[in-house]
């Protein structure tokens, strides 16, 4: 290859140089195009003036470098005494150098793996550093060497199915080479090795596509293969390298047996009670197929199909089912036969010829006490309303077991209005029914085996069924007479209803006659309200009561009569009232409203008598208080209002006068007097003598208070029968001063004068006097 490329390099320089010479001598360069056979006109064409004579170079891969190797030379169409060659681009002046006269080196191994080709510019330049020849891109390519061994990205498992046909593909095994692809080096070849089981498979060496090779492989026999799969690179050459890897194949099932059971015998015993639908023994059957793939279908022999059933378990064997009830007084035992098949095989099955398909089944019905069991499900019977049935109907139940005990029957049920005969199951009411409450009765009667076996349960319905026994009621909206109305006018249009099931034939006519109105029954359930004569106003008295006789046509027939009450009205031209009088209604109390307002008016009554009581009794006991006293001091009465000075009936003013004669009212003159222990307060200045002896009647009750305060051991001068008891029903108390407690005197109540103008008088009174001031003991 090497020397190829010089050939292919002197050529072109040589070619270079004929065309260099013909530039130098100024002789037009000539192109000639030839054809075989024909020759074409001389054509004159110019070429550049400068161009580069190669474009791509080669390098082994991991050929080892100790010094630069030379790849190739750089070559121009210009030409100079002196050249310099600059390179630019990947690994330039690192792997790749030039020298001055354009030979490319190469200074250490590549590996084309790690990167295949290189990218160079090259300039050329004169002695004088003029550029001779712009930047021209050439091309370093590593060749490739089979320097890499083929491996698998990963593991590799198939499956296929059983009983395929020879060729069905399992899975395809790839390996990968670093090396070259479009060269031997990495060219793959695929084989099985002997060391797995490859008698039942094949690979394609160039698809590299497992496919099996039998077209018998049986999972019930063999389910799993292991395969050795060898790549090659150099097209599976002796010297290429190879790798290995093992493929796992999975041979899946189908449905390719036939079920078969267990055994051919099978003995069950079911007791006669047992429940219908549910299962009552199970069927085992052999299938070496997967459970996905069985798919059994099971035959009974009539006339046995209609009382029992199989129904496939989870695990598709078969599980026998009771459809109907057994009875062990009527039939024992039973025995017959149940067949099996598969129901879709897709190939001729393996066990064709060993398989059980028909089995025989024994069964023994067990004898258990079984409860009382009624002749019907439910029983229905009708009863007519507001009558008393003696005999309603008849249930009837019996014991299904062989002893045959009696029966006895109740109704647990307090609130059902039907009795049961106990012996005979007969029924009868307990009380009349009616339909207009309720219209059915459902109740639940017990039957028990005697004396206390089992029991059971059925329902009854009654079916109340109608009577006639409801009086038809009136059905009208608010009628009235305008004033101007005419002779038939129609007022109303009266209608009825019947609570009654039966279909009515409703009748209407008036009690008695009217001058005013009369009734039209139109024979369909209606009828009209018109006017005879009028004239009807406002300011008369009397109301227009109609009395209407309603008969309900039934058997026995019902009627009623209603008072209708027909108001007057003004009336504008279109009949539309615009004034009416209100006809007279009656009113009614009903006897809970009656007991409500005496119950009332008693607790009233009750409530006042209290109240008075009360008043009465505090009144006596505020006169025994004021008669216990035996002070009589007579200054003044509180509680009444005086005549004035003239008035000397009120109050004894000769007493106030001992004031003036130096008079004392002291009990016990020969003690000087002492300022008593509610007296520590300090009371205004003292008027004197004179000043009461000029009928100062201020000072002079001033006077007598003061000289009471100062008496310890006397009493004030204010009554006692009126201050020492006033007040007992109220929150303040007493307001004597008998009951104040002395140890009060040492209060200060100078706080008074900060209260204004309006408690001057009563801050002189309470204010503390130091000269009056006196301690006790």
């Amino acid at each position: 290859m090497m020397a190829w490329l010089q050939m292919w390099t002197t050529g072109f320089m040589a070619l270079a140089v004929s065309l260099t010479v013909a530039e130098d001598s100024g002789l037009p360069v000539v192109q000639e195009s030839m054809e075989v056979g024909r020759e074409e006109p001389q054509q004159v064409l110019l070429r550049q003036k400068r161009e580069w004579v190669w474009n791509r170079m080669f390098v082994e891969e991991e050929r080892p470098a100790p010094a630069p190797y030379k790849i190739g030379q750089l070559n121009s169409t210009r030409t100079a005494e002196r050249i310099n060659f600059v390179i630019e681009g990947e690994g330039a002046n690192s792997i790749f150098k030039v020298d001055h006269k354009g030979d490319i080196f190469v200074t250490k191994a590549l590996d084309r793996e790690e990167k295949s080709l290189y990218r160079l510019t090259a300039r050329m330049y004169d002695g004088n550093e003029r550029l001779l020849e712009d930047a021209g891109e050439f091309i370093v390519h590593v060749t490739d060497i089979n320097d890499n061994s083929p491996v698998f990205p990963k593991t590799y498992n198939g499956s296929i199915m059983e009983r395929s046909k020879i060729g069905t593909k399992v899975v395809e095994v790839r390996a990968t080479d670093a090396d070259d692809p479009t060269t031997a080096n990495g060219e793959l070849r695929y084989s099985l090795m002997q060391d797995g089981d490859w008698s039942a498979f094949e690979i394609d060496p160039v698809t590299a596509m497992i496919k099996s090779k039998l077209d018998s492989l049986d999972r019930e026999i063999r389910s799993q293969y292991v395969v050795v799969v060898k790549a090659q690179d150099t097209r599976g050459m002796p010297t290429g390298s190879t790798a290995t890897t093992s493929v796992t194949i999975t041979i899946t099932d189908t449905n390719d047996n036939i079920a078969s059971f267990a055994k051919r015998t099978y003995d069950l015993q079911i007791p006669e009670d047992k429940k219908l639908n549910e299962k009552v023994g199970t069927l085992d059957l052999v299938d070496k197929d997967e459970i996905q793939n069985k798919d059994p279908i099971f035959t009974i022999t009539p006339p046995y199909n209609n009382m029992f059933d199989v129904e496939l378990s989870p695990n598709k064997d078969g599980n026998l089912i009771l459809k109907q009830a057994l009875d062990y007084e009527t039939r024992s035992s039973y025995s017959f036969t149940i067949h099996v098949r598969e129901n879709s095989l897709q190939f001729p099955a393996d066990n064709k010829d060993s398989a059980v398909t028909k089995a025989q089944i024994n069964i023994r019905v067990v004898d258990v006490d079984e409860a009382p069991i009624f002749s019907k499900p439910i029983y229905t019977f009708n009863v007519l309303e507001e009558r008393m049935v003696n005999n309603i109907g008849t249930v009837a139940a019996r014991d299904p077991d062989r002893a045959n005990k009696s029966i006895r029957y109740s109704i647990e049920d307090e609130n059902c209005p039907i009795a049961v005969n106990p012996l005979t199951g007969q029924l009868s009411t307990l009380k009349a029914l009616d339909r207009e409450l309720e219209d059915t009765h459902m109740c639940q009667v017990k039957a028990q085996e005697e004396p206390s076996g089992l029991v059971s349960f059925v329902k009854v319905n009654i079916i109340v069924q109608d009577i006639n026994d409801n009086k038809p009621e009136l059905s009208v909206d608010e009628v009235f007479v305008c004033e101007n109305d005419k002779e038939d006018t129609v007022i109303g249009t009266l209608q009825a209803f019947d609570k009654d099931e039966q279909q009515p034939s409703f009748t209407f006519s008036l009690t008695k006659f009217s001058t005013n109105f009369t009734l039209k029954d139109y024979g369909n359930n209606t009828a009209d309200l018109k006017v005879v004569q009028g004239p009807f106003s406002l300011d008369e008295s009397s109301d227009y009561n109609l009395e209407v006789f309603i008969d309900d046509g039934g058997r026995p027939s019902q009627n009623s009569v209603t008072r209708l009450t027909v108001k007057a009205c003004r009336c504008d031209g279109r009949r539309i009232p615009t004034q009416c009088k209100t006809g007279a209604r009656r009113m009614g109390v009903s006897v809970h409203a009656l007991i409500a307002i005496l119950l009332c008016i008693l607790t009233i009554l009750v409530i006042v008598i209290l109240i008075v009581m009360r008043k009465r009794y505090q009144k006596n006991s505020l006169a025994n208080m004021k008669n216990s006293g035996e002070i009589h001091e007579q200054l003044v009465t509180y509680d009444e209002e005086g005549g004035g000075e003239m008035d000397t009936n009120g109050y004894d003013v000769s007493i106030l006068s001992s004031a003036c004669h130096d008079g004392s009212l002291l009990r016990h003159p020969e003690f000087h007097p002492q300022p008593s222990l509610y007296a520590m307060v300090q009371k205004p200045p003292h008027h004197t003598q004179s000043a009461a002896c000029k009928d100062d009647m201020a000072a002079m009750i001033e006077d007598k208070k003061d000289e009471a305060d100062r008496d310890r051991d006397g009493f004030p001068f204010d009554t006692l029968h009126i201050y020492g008891y006033e007040g007992p029903e109220s929150l303040a108390g007493s307001l004597s001063s008998l009951e104040s407690s002395s140890s009060g005197s040492s209060l200060d109540y100078d706080f008074l004068n900060d209260w204004g103008p309006r408690f001057k008088t009563l801050a002189e009174l309470y204010s503390v006097d130091e000269s009056d001031c006196y301690h006790l003991y």
